[in-house]
């Protein structure tokens, strides 16, 4: 065998390897879209079809005509840009201070912040409850405040890095020019860290959105202030122990369609900020 059959056959290999991988990742999300577009009769018969006899739209139709759905939507929506939004606005400090300020106790912090992203959601969900119910806060502030301890690391992370990848040259001109370090941080460099801005706030949003177990946990008593993830778990059928599997899928593709409208949308964002920090500039 020749080294151009050699190069011909290992092209092959490798797309055939792509396209394998391209279909596993993929496959779940097409089943969850033609489950939507199937009667029940059909999504219960054996063996199932890879594409519905009759497709319809009453999956979506009932989803967008249920109450319950359309105000988790709203809650959902609500709770994760709040948590996006305080999570990019304290970051952004803590992470122009820990990346460009030199103070006692610098690193020791950072360490403690990479710490906190190590715990299991199950470790501390019993202790939070009991200090949420204690101060008796309802539930949707409670779901904000608690989504932080998970995504506002993560964003001190990558901001840090992010601050720390600028050149020092652009703080010191600005300072030369009388600017504060308040005023060189939005001024200067905070409009430099779009991309890590993006990049966290997409995926502080996208955690927010799909969290479920604090969700539920805290919204026991307050039903009106379920999540989607929660909304969507929760779905009953017309008659008794029926699982409407049609509406779920439905809901899950709907719900999935803005965080994929997202990604595609700011894709070149997400990697400019997933690779700051990695070459000093």
């Amino acid at each position: 065998m020749n080294k151009a059959t050699r190069l011909v056959l290992s092209r092959i290999g490798f797309w055939i390897l792509i396209v394998v991988i391209f279909v596993y990742l993929l496959f779940p999300f097409y089943w969850a879209f033609v489950s939507a577009l199937k009667t029940q009769a059909e999504l219960i018969q054996t063996p199932a079809t890879l594409w519905p006899a009759d497709p319809t739209l009453q999956n979506f139709r009932a989803v967008f005509q249920n109450e319950s759905f359309m105000r988790s939507l709203l809650n959902s929506t609500f709770v994760a840009l709040a948590v996006t939004l305080l999570s990019l606005g304290i970051g952004s400090f803590a992470g122009y201070a820990l990346g460009k300020m030199r103070f006692r106790g610098r690193t020791p912090s950072l360490y403690l912040i990479l710490a906190m992203t190590m715990f299991p959601q199950i470790a501390v969900l019993a202790g939070l409850y009991a200090v949420i119910r204690f101060l008796g806060i309802s539930a949707m502030p409670s779901m904000i405040l608690t989504y932080m301890l998970f995504t506002l690391p993560f964003t001190v992370w990558v901001l840090t890095s992010f601050f720390r990848g600028l050149p020092a040259s652009l703080l010191q001109a600005a300072q030369v020019d009388g600017a504060t370090m308040m005023q060189a941080f939005r001024h200067v460099l905070l409009p430099l860290t779009a991309p890590a801005l993006v990049t966290t706030g997409l995926l502080a949003f996208i955690q927010a959105w799909n969290e479920y177990l604090f969700a539920l946990t805290f919204t026991v008593i307050e039903e009106q202030s379920r999540t989607i993830p929660v909304a969507i778990a929760l779905f009953t059928g017309e008659v008794a122990r029926q699982e409407p599997f049609g509406e779920i899928m439905a809901a899950a593709v709907t719900v999935t369609v803005p965080l994929v409208i997202l990604v595609l949308v700011f894709q070149n964002r997400i990697v400019e900020g997933l690779t700051a920090g990695s070459v000093k500039g």
